[in-house]
This record gives structure tokens, sequence and C-alpha cells, in this order.
């Protein structure tokens, strides 16, 4: 009765080994899956894109031509997956054979295959072929972004004549004002739009011209945007308003306080003062508006009224005297050989000097704290004496200060109110010539009208007539420039309208 019982549990048991035996067997079948990844459309091979499946088998990465392989996979099936950087995963079933290979062909979408890339920037101004751009100039363009991405802009601004290229980048607008152009130069421009994601998208070409001012051989200030900017201009045409102000040509950008300007023809260069800061520096350019450097650096230009302050151009245009205070500096135009030459009382402030090319005497104005107790000497800064003393000990304030081409004269103004005020206000200023060899100083004839303060009086370059500005007292209106030959009985002549601080070279 056992026996039977025993063959029966022998047999269960061998059917037990032998489905254990087949379920082992089974888990040993593998197959091969390879296949490539490659960029929907033009069909390149992606490299290192990352390939894994479901259920979970060996994970790979692509190769240089976009292949991969897994060898030993096991038989069943799979949702294959490629993933890559910039691109729309993608999934593809795969069913795994015992001993088989099975290819997989992986097109991915770029991340950006529905972005829009930006519009072409369309060239506004300065327009096509346009002539007479000035030195500050506005650029216009139109382009926007065709859909919700942000655009930037890029302004490439290229010299016709040196090829010398400034590029203006991260630009949020469709314009941009660029200052220091060169004058009577070519240009071209072209605009980049760019929205991080698309390829980058480029207007056609433009060019232009900048306006001419070679021959211009007058300088002034006018006020823009309040700063202080730098112009040039030619002889007038006639004396009415419509035939002054010829050739009127910005030098410095209004973004920028920049005046006194003086140009030194030996060396083609214009000086001029600039706030930099709270400081203010000496700077200098070509003619033609390039190269601009700044001359002055750890000993600024400084004294009583920024606004007041003179310097002047010497020895043949290689360098400056200027002042510090109480102390005259020399510099050499490069910014070179910065040196103390002479010096007076520390309650005292050199405000003006002026030198002539034919001997090395230096006119100096001075005064105290408040613009009053004013003296103008000449001195000879190479011995530290003062030769002669051109004005002294009146009331009322001194200014002005030229020397005649000759050496032999002095032009200086004088408030002969006599008013003295915190406010440095003028109510009667007059221009005055200083004769050194005769010692003798004459008022000069020019037609001034009462109520009216003439200023800032410069020689000619052949020393004959004098160019000034008229301005009212009463500290608000706008000044002119104009020319005169005094007491010459010749009227005096509208050159400039709402400008200050002249120089004629």
């Amino acid at each position: 009765m056992k026996k039977p019982i025993f063959y029966m549990l022998s047999f269960i048991s061998i059917l037990f080994l032998a489905s254990c035996s087949e379920e082992a067997i089974d888990e040993s079948r593998f197959g091969t899956l390879t296949g490539q990844v490659v960029a929907k459309g033009g069909n390149s091979p992606l490299a290192n894109a990352k390939i894994t499946s479901s259920p979970v088998s060996t994970t790979v990465f692509t190769d240089a031509s976009g292949n991969f392989t897994i060898d030993a996979i096991q038989i069943g099936e799979y949702s294959v997956q490629a993933e890559l950087a910039d691109y729309q995963t993608a999934f593809q079933a795969a069913d795994i054979l015992e001993g088989k290979t099975v290819n997989l062909v992986f097109e991915l979408d770029s991340i950006n295959v529905d972005n829009l890339a930006p519009a072409t920037p369309l060239l506004l101004s300065p327009e096509e072929g346009a002539e007479n751009i000035l030195r500050e100039a506005e650029f216009v363009w139109s382009s926007a972004a065709n859909d919700e991405d942000s655009v930037e802009y890029t302004l490439e601004l290229r010299n016709g004549e040196t090829n010398e290229i400034v590029t203006y980048e991260e630009i949020k607008d469709t314009t941009l004002i660029v200052e220091d152009l060169i004058i009577g130069k070519n240009y071209f421009w072209q605009v980049t739009a760019d929205d991080g994601v698309n390829e980058l998208v480029k207007s056609a070409l433009g060019g232009f011209a900048t306006k001419g001012g070679s021959d211009n051989r007058f300088f002034y200030v006018r006020n823009v945007d309040g700063n202080n900017v730098i112009y040039s201009g030619s002889e007038p045409i006639g004396n009415s308003e419509d035939e002054v102000d010829q050739n009127d040509l910005q030098l410095t950008g209004s973004g920028m306080n920049s005046y006194r300007p003086k140009k030194n023809s030996t060396v083609n260069k214009l000086a001029f003062l600039r706030s930099v800061g709270s400081e203010t520096h000496l700077f200098v350019q070509k003619a033609d508006g390039s190269g601009l450097a700044q001359v002055t650096g750890s000993v600024p230009v400084a004294g009583f009224r920024q606004g007041e302050l003179e310097y002047t151009w010497y020895d043949g245009g290689s360098k400056f005297y200027y002042p510090n205070f109480n102390k005259l500096y020399s510099i050499n135009a490069d910014g070179s050989g910065n040196q103390l030459v002479y010096e007076v009382p520390e309650a005292v402030f050199i405000s003006e000097i002026a030198v002539n090319p034919m001997n090395e005497l230096v006119a100096i104005k001075t005064n105290n704290t408040a613009g009053y107790s004013a003296r103008i000497a000449i001195v000879d800064v190479t011995t530290g004496t003062e030769e002669q003393v051109v004005a002294e000990g009146g009331e009322g304030a001194l200014g002005g200060l030229d020397f005649s081409p000759d050496g032999n004269r002095v032009l200086f103004t004088r408030d002969v109110s006599g008013v003295e005020n915190p406010e440095y206000r003028q109510l009667d200023s007059r221009i005055f010539e200083y004769d050194l060899t005769a010692d003798t100083t004459t008022e000069l004839e020019t037609g001034k009208a009462d109520g009216t303060n003439d200023l800032d009086p410069k020689y000619a370059p052949d020393g004959g007539s004098i160019i000034f500005t008229n301005v009212s007292n009463d500290g608000q209106s706008p000044a002119s420039i104009y020319r005169t030959r005094p007491n010459a009985n010749q009227d005096r002549e509208l050159l400039f309208t709402s400008a200050v601080m002249p120089d004629w070279e």
C-alpha cells in the first residue's frame, strides 16, 4: 500500500523540477538590439544620445555616427527610449527574439522645431546712402519676435576708410544713439537679431556718410540737455539769422559735459575739458573726432568754478599748462611728464592761463576762493619770476585772458560795475587790451549794448580782429558769439547763436 504513494510523490517531484528547469532556460535567452539616432529632417547623426528601455536593460550612448548596440538583451517586448539634450525624446517598440538582431532608427525633433526666428531687421535710419549725418546719430531699425521669445540686437558699425568695426551688443530696443562718429567718413552698419533659440537673423548692410567739417575754424560750446557740448562752425554767409551758424557740427556727445575747446593747428588736434565723475580732466582728439585720449590723471584740472577755468597749449602743441588750485602744472600732450612749474599762495587760485609763440612768457589770472581780488600778471615760469602786472586792485570780476600772436598784447575782461556777489554774477563786463611794450591798458569799443556782458575774448589768428561772447546780464538769456575789429568803426558781426566759450584757429 505504501509503494503507489511513493511513486506518485516521485512523479510530482520530477514535474516540479522539470518546470523549474524550463524557467531557468527561458531567462538565459538573449537577442541583440542595434540602432541609430539622427536629427529629423537632415538625418545627421546625433552622438551621445542616451538609450534606455522599459523593462530595464543595459543603458548605452550613441557613438559619433549616432549608432548604438546592446549585445545581450533578454528576449521579450520592450519600449526603447532615445534621449538627447535640446531634442524631443522619442520612443519605439522592440520585440527581442532569441538569437536575432533588432534594428531601430530614431529621428529626433529639435525642441525648437515649433519656435519661430525673429523677423529680419529692416534698417530705417540713417537711410541708405544718407549724407551729412552728424557725429551723434540715432540708429533705428524695425524687427520683432514672431513668438513669445524676447529678442536682443547687436549693431556692428564699420568705418569704411579704416575697416575698424565697433560692436554694440545686448540692445533691448530697436534704437541706439551712437556718439563720436568721425566726421567726413563713410560708414557701413548691420543689425543682428537673437532670440536665444534660433540661429541669428541679420539685416541687409546699410551705408551712410558723416558730415564733413575739416575746414571749420571756429569752435564753441552749447548746452544740450544740461550738458556742455562742443561744436565747430565756419564763416557766415551774411548777417541774418538764416545766414549764421554755418556748417554747425557737433563734436562731442551730449551725454557728457565737455567744454573749453582749443584747437592747435600745428598738431591738428582739439583739446577740451570734460567732467569725469567729480573731477575735471583735459582731453585731446584729432580734428576729425577720432583718437580721443585723456591727458590728465592723478592731478586734475581744478580751482574756482570749473566753468571759469582755462588751460593752454604750448611748445608747438606738444604740451599743456593747466591749473590745480594754487599750482600751475605742465604736462605732455600724451599724458606723460606731469610736473609742477609755478605756484602762488594757498589762499589764491590760478584760474586762467595764456601763452604766445614768440617767447616763454605766461599770462596768469589769479583770484580768491570767491572769484574776486583778481589780478593778471605776466610770469616767466622757467625762472619763477613775475615780469609785469596787467591788472590788479579793482573790485569786480576779471577774466577772458588771451595773448596776441605777436606776444605784445593781452586781452582780458573786467566787470566795471565793481559788483561782487556770491553768485559771481557780472553786470557790465567789457573787453580791455594791455600793451606790454607801452604798459598801457585800453578799453576796446565793441558796440556792446547796455545790460549785457562781453566775455571770453580771443584774438583772430592774424591778431587783427577778436571773437567774443555777448550775453544779457540777467543770468538767463542765451549768449551769442560775435566778431569785431575794435576801434575801426566796424560793427560787430554775429557768428553763432546760443553759443559760448569761442575759439578761433
